[in-house]
């Protein structure tokens, strides 16, 4: 199936590179954008018969329509049905992968050329802000290097659309703890490994001056991983290897992101002062306790979860009963919006298929969130825990013009994000219904 839709991408592909490119070399001008309501993630509700002035990329003007002054000559793109909202947020992705189901994981890293993943990874970035996502942290190039970097240098540069771009390069892990192997392996074989390895305090500092040095914008580090005797997940890295990282990492402004799965995994990390905890489903009211304590932010990756249960515990969403481990991701959400955890919207996307992003903000919903708190989750929140909230997030004066809109009102009902209507980013418009003059 891939085969064929990689065809008519490639068609698509060629034709959108012509009009990017020639919006790109444009001023932006001004664009009166004018849907049914407006929800600017400075409150819960979205505002009916508002709409929003974009002058040289950036939001000049947001309001009752009968407020707003356009400037003779702006283009006027009417959204009937639709709400518009600043572009949406994904503060846990990997374009550099593909959903398991295609592919194992193991089998993109030993047998997908580097070259190849990139290529596809142009088709994920492309899908993904066509979805009205408009931003993405990107966690880690399992096996392809420093990738990543090339991929948001070609979004930045117009070559290839996509979202804006936050990179980490190399995820940092310990030596022999994360995959291809080496378990399970010949030990004379040398395999890529889809991270870098590091033992020791100096490997630690020496690894992430490396990965600041060749672009990441943050660091990750594995705090554990499934490394006991029995394939349980156990803490990796040791408090004062993590702590080396996080204190070379803030030294060059860069922020830190740990995965962590395990109770001790997670509070090791936060006591080594990370700035965001992936995944934590094993953590406990406590260990979430000291988050809050800390500032440290949360991406529950709710998604990913019910995307392996899918594909290996045989789940069928709307038919089956949760599994075991996507009842234990949704206790740890569940506790860590009853402490008060800054919780962001992060999805691992790359697990299950890129573009369909909406999937974790509808999972939040289904775990106890109302629709307006996920979609904070993906807006503004989101920008706030990127350090980009004077830049994006929220629909407000001043603020760049990432935006995107959706057919009904995802406000009120979550799973409206599925319908991507309209979508801007810096300005520059690369998906909308005909527009008038």
């Amino acid at each position: 199936m891939r085969r064929f839709r990689w065809k008519g991408w490639l068609g698509a592909l060629s034709a959108l590179l012509v009009a990017v490119a020639s919006a790109a070399a444009a001023p932006h001008g001004d664009s009166l954008l004018v849907p049914d309501r407006v929800w600017t993630a400075d409150g819960d509700a979205a505002h009916a018969g508002w709409a929003v002035l974009v002058h040289d990329g950036a939001i000049a003007a947001v309001g009752p329509l009968d407020s707003i002054n356009a400037p003779a000559g702006a283009q006027r793109i009417a959204l009937p049905g639709a709400t518009l909202m600043p572009g949406l947020i994904d503060l846990h992705s990997h374009v550099l992968l593909h959903p398991y189901n295609e592919t194992l994981w193991n089998d993109q890293v030993l047998k997908e050329p580097q070259d190849y993943r990139t290529l596809e990874a142009a088709a994920h970035a492309r899908a993904t802000l066509m979805a009205g996502f408009t931003t993405l942290r990107d966690l880690g190039t399992e096996g392809a290097g420093f990738a990543d970097v090339s991929i948001k240098r070609a979004i930045d540069e117009g070559i290839i659309p996509g979202p804006r771009l936050f990179v980490a390069t190399r995820a940092i892990v310990a030596t022999a703890s994360y995959g291809p192997g080496p378990r399970g392996f010949r030990p004379d074989m040398d395999l890529p490994s889809g991270a870098q390895e590091v033992s020791g305090v100096d490997e630690a500092i020496r690894a992430t001056r490396e990965q600041a040095g060749r672009g990441a914008d943050w660091i990750k580090l594995y705090a554990d991983y499934r490394v006991g005797v029995d394939g349980s997940t156990q803490p990796t890295l040791s408090l004062a290897e993590m702590k080396a990282i996080v204190d070379t990492a803030h030294l060059s402004g860069r922020p830190v992101a740990a995965h962590a799965s395990s109770d001790e995994g997670v509070r090791l990390a936060v006591e080594a002062g990370v700035d965001s905890i992936e995944h934590g489903y094993g953590a406990s009211e406590s260990t979430f306790k000291l988050l809050k304590q800390h500032g440290v932010a949360y991406e529950p990756t709710l998604t990913a979860v019910e995307a392996t249960a899918q594909y290996f515990e045989h789940y069928v969403p709307g038919q089956s009963e949760p599994t075991a481990r996507m009842r234990e991701a949704e206790r740890a959400f569940r506790t860590a919006m009853k402490v008060g955890v800054t919780i962001g919207n992060g999805s691992d996307v790359g697990v299950f298929t890129h573009g369909d992003n909406w999937r974790e903000p509808a999972n939040m919903v289904r775990d106890g969130m109302s629709a307006p708190q996920a979609l904070h989750a993906a807006t503004d929140v989101a920008a706030r825990i990127l350090r980009q909230q004077q830049k994006f997030g929220r629909i407000a004066p001043g603020l760049r013009a990432d935006l995107a809109a959706f057919t009904g009102d995802p406000s009120a009902h979550i799973d409206d994000l599925q319908h991507t209507v309209f979508v801007m980013k810096d300005g520059v418009v690369y998906r909308a219904p005909q527009a008038t003059p």
